[in-house]
């Protein structure tokens, strides 16, 4: 039970370094902010939609025995208080919690592929819109009506694999005005920063950076080189006018494979050229292109995508590295997805503010289900509290509904009064 206490303890750890070193706090203040950062946190970790009703339930008495001893919160601070406080304060600071939530959640024996290679999604999300709220981190569009909106993006990314359920949010980039810059901020841009941030951070864990056809150029698959990983990104040849004619004058290798499964049969066929141009110029990175598609029974076609990547292709591993490029798609359906759709409102305001507000609110929500995904692979008592609720939904249910009547000593206390109904309440 140790990881869940200790993944909230170092939360409330970091929160004291939010405070200005220069102005010398003293260290009731440090605690004090900790209180702050780590009531917004209980808020996303216990799955509350809304943050005004999580505070009251909180000020009620019971709340606050079991933030004390759940979440080591000594003094509950009013929802504008700490919305007050968070406004300015760095999203970036709790970059490296994300990094202590993959050493939690184990070796990660499940998350690897290609030869012991772990696979990092890229891709970008809206969190809020309004055409009348907005901040100086805000971007701005122009609709068909004539009007004004304003919106905030990020760029996620997620340790994913084919086949496994689980995905590990890691630090978000987000997409803001960038000073100087003179155009717009976008996705490829932001891409390029996180790469440049935590690339280097993650290259002992032999990354292969997975990503959309946004992402499929020369100065993304650069990032990734000086980084120090490998990349499988979707190629589609309508938008690269080079690699499709490149592949017009050359006859690819192929190699087919056929399963039933379910008593339905289909047949996949790959297709692959080495060393493409990624693009017109003579310093153009030289890529292998590779394409699967998949056919039912009747012949018909029901699948067909197309990838670069730099990892060598050949009959032995192009299916593999086909089912890798196509777990793409979960950092959309379950991250993003999860995030919007699964308990955790990510589109809700909870908080807009003048500066950083909003960005910290998100961080702290993507740290939430982190740490959550950590437990449910590192902790067996979480593990199996999630399993006797069957739905993730039902189990974060019981989790608001029991610690609103009853207070708990600890984690494993609580988590055992998930798992066996039979166990007496405290």
């Amino acid at each position: 039970m140790g990881l869940i206490s200790d993944l909230i303890g170092a939360v409330g750890a970091v929160s004291a370094s939010l405070l200005d070193p220069r102005k010398g706090p003293l260290r009731e203040d440090a605690y004090r902010m900790a209180d702050i950062v780590l009531s917004a946190f209980s808020l996303f970790f216990i799955g509350s939609p809304s943050f005004l009703a999580y505070q009251r339930r909180l000020e009620e008495g019971q709340g606050r025995s079991n933030c004390q001893t759940l979440f080591g919160i000594t003094r509950i601070p009013t929802d504008a208080t700490i919305r007050q406080m968070l406004d300015g304060a760095p999203p970036e600071a709790f970059d490296g919690l994300f990094l202590q939530t993959l050493e939690a959640a184990g070796p990660l024996t499940a998350f690897r592929r290609l030869d012991d290679r772990v696979l990092i999604a890229l891709d970008g999300t809206e969190h809020f819109c309004s055409r009348k709220i907005q901040c100086p981190r805000c971007l701005h569009r122009r609709r068909a009506d004539g009007g004004e909106e304003y919106f905030h993006s990020f760029l996620g990314a997620s340790l994913v694999a084919p086949g496994h359920a689980q995905v590990l949010p890691l630090a978000p980039e987000f997409i803001t005005p960038q000073d100087g810059a003179e155009k717009q901020d976008c996705e490829r841009n932001a891409a390029k920063r996180w790469l440049a941030r935590h690339g280097p951070g993650l290259a002992s864990l032999r990354p292969v950076y997975l990503g959309d056809d946004l992402f499929a150029c020369q100065p993304i698959v650069a990032a990734i080189g000086a980084a120090g990983g490998s990349f499988i990104l979707t190629c589609k040849p309508s938008s690269h006018q080079t690699v499709s004619e490149y592949l017009h004058g050359v006859k690819p290798e192929e190699h087919r494979e056929t399963t039933v499964k379910h008593g339905k049969r289909t047949t996949a066929i790959y297709r692959w050229i080495t060393a493409v141009p990624l693009r017109a110029s003579d310093d153009a990175i030289a890529v292998n292109w590779f394409s699967i598609e998949t056919r039912n029974a009747a012949g018909k076609r029901t699948y067909a995508n197309s990838f670069v990547t730099d990892l060598p292709v050949s009959a032995a591993n192009v299916a593999e590295l086909a089912a890798c490029g196509r777990a793409r798609w979960k950092i959309e359906n379950e991250t993003f997805n999860v995030l919007k759709c699964g308990g955790y409102n990510l589109e809700h305001n909870f908080g807009h503010g003048k500066k950083t507000l909003a960005s910290v609110l998100v961080v702290l929500n993507l740290l939430a289900f982190a740490a959550h995904t950590a437990a449910r692979l590192g902790c067996l008592a979480w593990a199996e509290a999630m399993a006797a609720r069957k739905a993730n939904y039902r189990f974060f249910e019981h989790l608001r509904t029991i610690t609103a009547y009853v207070v708990f000593h600890d984690w494993e206390q609580l988590l055992g009064s998930i798992t066996d109904a039979a166990i007496r309440p405290p």
